[in-house]
């Protein structure tokens, strides 16, 4: 079989579309050719719209056609070579099971994925969630967003899926890791669509991921895991800097867990978890991340944009962004998490204290396009305050912004003309805000330091010029963004391990990880590292 990279296909042309490319791009006849399948696919808007399409293609002649096409672009397109499956990940193998079972905490895309490994190899972990079943959670969020009634374990933040649940569902990833594509094969298998084995940006959507993590949830209690939801980290039992217990919380008090392995996937909102490793003295640094805005478009302004006259051609996706400048000042400006055709919904998961995200369900067919628009911080921009300054800092903007929205969980929120003139807006222009429960009218600058909001007005012309209309003057900014990645790091070493041993900090919360698919690859990494762990510790034994 070959691999042909880089074929160009218009919007829309379909299988036989691209057979008739590939046999071109090979210079063969198209009855040369046997099964044509898509490996993957994205789209390039930049000199007219086009598919750019990675095929595996099977063709009588195979050799001479590679060696025809072997060193030279064939018809425009990239490199022809030959194409061997890739190597499947290979699951740990079965192991004994232990005395003493093994603990995940967090119900997010690493734990779920720690616990799926563990499980698979006959370890029987014990899963812990703060927060409710995906069902559960789904109905304290749309009362949250309906009445503004904010459930403090059970939200956007917490619960079943983490935070990724109510979001884009992106598995997006710029490592090649093999660990990505089981992944990928589990969700498909859980109910996730099929393209995302096959996008270069694949989703699934909230409405996808609601459903799929119910069917994971299945997989994993018939794989033997034992899941208690409600039920909260608040302590670890240390002896001579090892991991002895770890102690519990749930609506029948408190409780003790004998442990020795731990993978802990706190998410990046656990702040009260942080503050109990740093009086536990875990390792932890305060680490850089970003901090800002979400801004709303109308999503069709976005695509004439994109895709100019082939803007609304059923055969292209709802158009997305991805843009970024360095300013004067030396920070950087960059857009985050961008939901076409979605939503911008409260996100707080602490009292008195705003947060807001984007979501999207997989059709990506709602009015407007949201992204986070966010300025690089530092730990220098935070002060002092040790590991959880980061923290601190976050809590301030949030703070600031629950007041500007006038209580009640209410976004501040702001048009892009008022903000780049700092007078406050007494409405909305053509773009209509979605973010649920609603919205409060007036300054932005009242609410983030002048050095965020200073760097977001300086990038929004400059970013208007990488994209048309992005600096719209009616485009909608509303505040806080400031969960977009965790701003702390749990330290661990090369295999996983914390310097308390039997800790294993896991995914985006812990620092190691930016998104569902890499926090799930982490998880299993994690895993991986507990089972060669037992298994030494077993050699050893014996």
């Amino acid at each position: 079989m070959l691999r042909i990279e880089n074929l160009r296909t218009p919007p829309g042309s379909g299988t036989e579309g691209l057979r008739a490319a590939a046999s071109r791009a090979l210079g063969v006849k198209p009855e040369a050719l046997g099964r044509v399948w898509l490996l993957r696919r994205s789209v390039d808007a930049r000199d007219g719209v086009a598919l750019i399409c990675t095929v595996a293609a099977e063709v009588k002649g195979e050799s001479a056609v590679l060696k025809r096409c072997r060193g030279r672009k064939v018809h425009g397109t990239g490199a022809v070579t030959r194409w061997e499956p890739p190597e499947p990940y290979r699951l740990p193998p079965m192991m004994p099971p232990p005395e003493i079972r093994p603990v995940i905490v967090g119900a997010g895309p690493g734990g779920l994925f720690a616990a799926l490994v563990l499980a698979r190899a006959g370890q029987r972990p014990i899963l812990l969630e703060r927060g409710r079943k995906v069902e559960e959670r789904r109905a304290d969020v749309e009362r949250f967003w309906a009445t503004g009634e904010l459930d403090l374990e059970s939200n956007v933040q917490f619960g079943e899926g983490g935070a990724g649940a109510f979001s884009d569902g992106k598995l997006n990833t710029g490592t090649k890791d093999p660990r990505h594509r089981f992944i990928l094969e589990q969700l498909v298998s859980c109910g996730a669509p099929e393209d995302i084995l096959i996008d270069a940006k694949p989703h699934v959507g909230t409405d996808y991921l609601y459903v799929l993590l119910q069917d994971f949830r299945r997989k994993l209690l018939e794989l033997g895991v034992e899941i208690r939801f409600q039920n909260r980290l608040t302590d670890l039992e240390l002896s001579a800097g090892c991991l002895e217990a770890v102690a519990v919380e749930n609506s029948d008090g408190p409780y003790r867990i004998p442990c020795r392995r731990l993978i802990l996937c706190p998410g990046h909102s656990a702040r009260d978890v942080f503050a109990m490793l740093e009086r536990r003295g875990v390792p932890m640094e305060s680490k850089p991340f970003a901090v800002g805005v979400r801004i709303e478009h109308l999503q069709a302004d976005c695509d004439a944009a994109q895709y100019r006259q082939y803007a609304g051609h059923p055969g292209l996706p709802a158009s997305s962004y991805k843009l970024s400048c360095h300013l004067g000042n030396g920070r950087g400006v960059f857009s985050f998490c961008v939901c076409p055709g979605g939503e911008v919904v409260a996100a707080a998961s602490e009292a008195g204290r705003a947060v807001t995200n984007g979501m999207s369900a997989y059709a990506r067919d709602g009015e407007n396009i949201n992204g986070g628009l966010l300025v690089g911080v530092t730990p220098e921009d935070f002060g002092g305050g040790g590991p959880l300054a980061g923290v601190t800092f976050q809590r301030r903007l949030e703070e600031a912004a629950y007041a500007l929205g006038g209580g009640g969980y209410l976004a501040p929120a702001q048009r892009v003309e008022d903000f780049l003139d700092r007078r406050p807006s007494v409405g909305p222009g053509k773009v209509k805000p979605t973010c649920h429960p609603g919205v409060t009218w007036g300054n932005l600058w009242d609410c983030l330091p002048e050095f965020i909001a200073g760097s977001l007005a300086e990038a929004l012309p400059i970013l208007g010029r990488k994209l048309k209309g992005f600096d719209d003057p009616d485009a909608v900014l509303t505040a806080v963004e400031s969960r977009s990645s965790s701003p702390v790091r749990i330290l661990r070493d090369e295999g996983c391990q914390s310097a308390v041993r039997g800790l294993y900090p896991c995914g985006e919360g812990a620092g190691y990880a930016g998104g569902i698919l890499s926090a799930a690859a982490d998880g299993m990494r994690c895993a991986e590292a507990v089972l060669r762990d037992c298994e030494d510790e077993g050699g050893k034994q014996e």
